[in-house]
């Protein structure tokens, strides 16, 4: 409700308490605290969003559901009311007449307005039940609620820090190019594109995710076969629940990836990690794990083109072996293809989900690193019975991604913009990795072993002395640098400690003040050798 002429907005409690205007009927009928308790909530700066006979609305319903304005009290007359706050009487209506109509106070025709009788019920309920000693209200969790509120989440930072792993260069995007093309589609498709879209994801997007994973990847994709979603992170969760119950066992590597043993923890589902080497995930110790009594896994985990975090390829022979036994075990296979787009030497290898002629592969993909995090595009290719059943699930989470960002990226596809972009960032990103292995080199030789990778946007690198891994990704946090620990990708023991160092986000000159703040980081937490005492 607009303010009227002359009427006074008071910004804070010292402007409520020195107003000359106090109706002798309204302190008779408010105390004179809970006169001032009105005041200040209408008069705090947290409500100055709200009008004012909300404001004054709202202040009037606290009192009567904290049990101040018991049921039967009569309320102050509105033109009273209205004088000792400085307000219209206008306003005072309008306020008065919400709390009629949502039954906090009742009104009657020359005898003026009461606290509903319904009070009395409203007041129980809204007085929270407290434990503790501190008075806070005791919160209950389900199992799941818990075990998904404990795990932290998947955080992503929202400005990129030095070194956060899987962050993209956003600053060399193409943004004239995609906002000419969001333009054009908004006129082609005016009004249409604001209603429900598909929950599959709109066709023409589908149509060139196929085309560019047949031609890049080696799939075996049809536009039929693909599910648009908002993130690679949503279809490991529609995974975990709709093909495996809680309880069942599922392969993952080790390491592993953490969203993934996040989403699948939460899913109820029982983890079993299978060892990694420099040839990917060792199908032979998955098959002999598969051997022991009792269910057998129903799906296994891999990132095989490049492993997070270690970065390295599954070996052919190893593909094979893995789909082979999918076959056997009628099991799934749940292909994470995250960053296949940056490799730099030769060419990437065809993905497992071409390569099973049976039809056992779930292969998903992002457009999160190749483009940039806030699109909320990713996809997954499936087999046909598990297109149905995917896409159903996924309108229980949120119906169906946004029209205008899917057809502006499928426009950018067909155009062939997406592919210059990835050959542009490709060659980006090899450069800054070279920067990175010769910056840590020159600068934290004494402190890490490097593993310089072959594709990917992040390195690892091993810790050498006796720097303990959770002290150097603290350190680091402290002094503004990203840093992810490698151990606690780790669901076995008796790793080497480190981390891994993201490159793809920050320019050379970047890198390298980076490097030399964490070398200050470093040898801070350095210990003393015991000869030099």
């Amino acid at each position: 409700m607009a303010r009227r002429p002359g009427e006074r907005i008071f910004s804070s409690k010292m402007d409520w308490c020195s107003h000359p205007f106090v109706s002798k009927r309204a302190d008779q009928l408010f105390k004179h605290a809970q006169l001032e308790s009105v005041k200040a909530w209408i008069g705090d700066p947290a409500h100055g969003a709200l009008p004012l006979h909300a404001r004054l609305q709202r202040a009037v319903r606290q009192l009567i559901l904290d049990g101040v304005l018991c049921a039967g009290r009569p309320l102050p007359a509105s033109r009273a009311l209205a004088k000792s706050l400085g307000v219209s009487r206008d306003t005072v209506e309008s306020a008065y007449g919400q709390l009629h109509a949502d039954g906090f106070i009742e009104r009657r025709v020359g005898s003026g307005s009461f606290v509903s009788e319904r009070a009395r019920h409203l007041q129980c309920r809204g007085r929270p039940r407290r434990s503790g000693v501190d008075g806070k209200m005791a919160l209950r969790l389900s199992r799941r609620g818990s075990a998904l509120f404990q795990s932290g989440g998947v955080r992503d930072a929202r400005t990129p820090r030095p070194f956060a792993p899987g962050v993209p260069e956003t600053r060399s995007f193409p943004l004239q190019t995609w906002e000419r093309l969001g333009r054009q589609v908004i006129k082609e498709f005016g009004t249409l594109a604001l209603l429900h879209g598909p929950p599959q994801g709109v066709e023409p997007l589908r149509r060139a995710i196929a085309d560019y994973v047949n031609l890049e990847r080696g799939a075996r994709a049809s536009p039929e076969r693909v599910l648009v979603l908002t993130s690679s992170q949503q279809a490991l969760a529609l995974c975990a629940t709709v093909l495996l119950d809680p309880g069942e066992r599922i392969f993952i590597e080790d390491p592993v990836y953490h969203g993934a043993r996040k989403a699948f923890n939460a899913a109820g589902l029982v983890c079993v990690p299978v060892p990694v080497d420099a040839d990917g995930l060792r199908v032979d110790q998955l098959v002999e794990a598969s051997k022991t009594p009792g269910e057998p896994a129903r799906a296994v985990f891999v990132t095989p083109s490049h492993q997070f975090p270690t970065g390295a390829t599954l070996a052919l022979e190893r593909r094979l072996a893995v789909i082979e036994w999918a076959r056997q075990h009628q099991s799934w296979i749940i292909e994470d293809d995250y960053d296949s787009e940056f490799h730099y030497a030769g060419k990437p290898t065809a993905c497992v989900q071409g390569l099973d002629r049976h039809e056992r592969t779930i292969y998903i993909g992002t457009f999160t690193k190749s483009l940039f995090p806030g699109l909320r595009i990713g996809y997954m290719v499936l087999p046909p019975e598990l297109v149905a059943p995917m896409t159903v699930a996924r309108t229980l989470l949120d119906g169906h991604s946004a029209a205008i960002p899917q057809l502006t990226l499928a426009r950018f596809m067909e155009g062939g913009h997406f592919g210059a972009h990835v050959r542009s960032m490709r060659a980006t990103y090899a450069v800054r990795r070279d920067v990175l292995a010769m910056l840590l080199h020159e600068h934290l030789a004494d402190f890490v072993e490097p593993a310089v990778p072959d594709g990917g946007m992040q390195m690892p690198c091993m810790l050498i002395g006796d720097i303990p891994e959770r002290e150097a990704v603290d350190g680091a946090r402290r002094a503004g640098i990203e840093l992810l620990g490698l151990k606690e990708l780790h669901a076995s023991s008796g790793h080497r400690a480190g981390f891994l160092m993201g490159f793809a986000a920050h320019a050379p000159h970047e890198l390298e003040s980076a490097v030399k703040k964490l070398a200050t980081v470093l040898r801070g937490l350095r210990r003393p050798h015991p000869s030099a005492s």
